[in-house]
């Protein structure tokens, strides 16, 4: 009976034990919760100037982001649009949500992505009313899983100022050589469209069309393909092409 009675007292014990440090776990999660998502929203926007090429060592992420102005575009008609609210919404939860996603066409879905959001946050740089920089959020899909970046262009719509990805699941030293600073400036001051507004910018084994061309990454052909392949999507018609297009006209 004495050693019955041993044994409940260690498992009471150990249930109060574990019943306290479940307390101290979720006191823990709550408190951090709210500096874990400014963390999240400062490595966010960290992003998008990275990609727009804004950011400097020892730059302060927020004040550089007073820069920069949000604004929620409907993919669809290419216009700014007060549908959704910028502050809660993302992109890549909304491409899997049936109330705000549209299947893409199988003759347009160059970069297999099946799905995309209706809505995208895009970043805006201006002088007054001129545009200066705009970013614009892609995806693709690479080896392993899908890509996820920013393109930075000028205010003529068309010249690169910078491009990043900033989560992908590419192998070390091959496709995620996609972050490699290296290759990441060769993509600045190309062209996305020809003399026809057509997306013909695109990663290649052999550059012959250097003002849009840049070269493929080495021992990574489908990671490749994946950035080829979503530039050509996301600039087309059933991407940015309308929106860029308002822009270059002063539709904003």
């Amino acid at each position: 009976m004495a050693k019955g009675n041993q044994v409940g007292k260690t498992l009471l014990v150990a249930g109060l034990l574990c019943f306290v440090c479940s307390i101290i776990v979720s006191i823990t999660v709550v408190t951090l919760k709210p500096q874990q998502a400014k963390n999240a929203e400062i490595d966010f926007k960290k992003n998008v100037l990275n990609a727009a090429g804004m950011l400097e060592p020892g730059d302060d992420v927020e004040e550089k982001f007073k820069q920069i102005q949000t604004v929620m575009v409907d993919i669809e008609s290419g216009t700014i649009t007060d549908a959704v609210n910028p502050k809660n919404f993302d992109q890549k939860s909304a491409a899997a949500n049936p109330n705000y996603s549209v299947k893409i066409p199988a003759d347009k879905d160059v970069a297999g992505l099946n799905m995309r959001s209706k809505y995208a946050k895009v970043f805006l740089v201006k002088d007054g009313d001129e545009v200066k920089k705009i970013i614009l959020p892609i995806s693709s899909m690479g080896l392993w899983a899908r890509m996820y970046g920013f393109m930075a262009l000028s205010g003529d719509t068309n010249t690169v100022e910078g491009f990043a990805y900033y989560q992908h699941g590419e192998t070390p030293g091959l496709g995620a050589e996609v972050d490699n600073p290296k290759w990441r400036k060769q993509w600045v001051g190309k062209e996305i469209y020809n003399s026809d507004w057509e997306p013909v910018a695109g990663v290649v084994k052999q550059v012959n069309k250097p003002d849009h061309q840049v070269d493929a990454l080495s021992g990574a052909t489908i990671t490749s393909n994946g950035v080829d392949t979503s530039l050509k999507y996301w600039f087309g018609e059933h991407g940015y092409k309308k929106f860029l297009a308002n822009v270059r006209n002063g539709g904003l």
